[in-house]
């Protein structure tokens, strides 16, 4: 399946974190972001908020690959993040993997680890599915 074209940098918000996407498919979304003090909050965490971020954009993107082309758009209905682990520094790697895939919502699991491999925040993403506004 095609998806985006992954040589073109994040746009909007995604660009303002350095969203970089590494794999795009129907079932599985991988991507990156590199720590930097923008990204952090006042006591040198990443920000739960950019993990957040990542999640929904890399579950969003997952699906849109598919409804797009059909005239659909694909947004955010349900974002659960829990924290584990705080990342605050080296690259923050995030994992899409789709577990359902329905006419108007698509669900994901996302992982967010750090450069060890470990699990620092675990999201249930729900995508709703919708005709793109006009």
């Amino acid at each position: 399946m095609d998806g985006p074209d992954l040589t073109l940098p994040a746009g909007g918000f995604d660009a303002l974190y350095g969203l970089e996407l590494l794999e795009v498919t129907d079932e599985l979304v991988r991507a990156r972001v590199a720590v930097q003090d923008k990204v952090k909050q006042q006591f040198g965490l990443v920000h739960g908020g950019v993990l957040a971020s990542i999640a929904e954009t890399i579950a969003s993107v997952g699906t849109a690959v598919v409804v797009i082309p059909e005239g659909m758009a694909a947004m955010g209905q349900s974002n659960n993040t829990s924290f584990m682990r705080p990342i605050t520094e080296g690259t923050i790697h995030g994992r899409a993997i789709r577990r359902h895939r329905g006419r108007t919502t698509w669900i994901w699991d996302v992982e967010i680890s750090d450069d060890d491999g470990r699990l620092c925040a675990l999201t249930r993403m729900t995508i709703a599915v919708r005709p793109i506004p006009s």
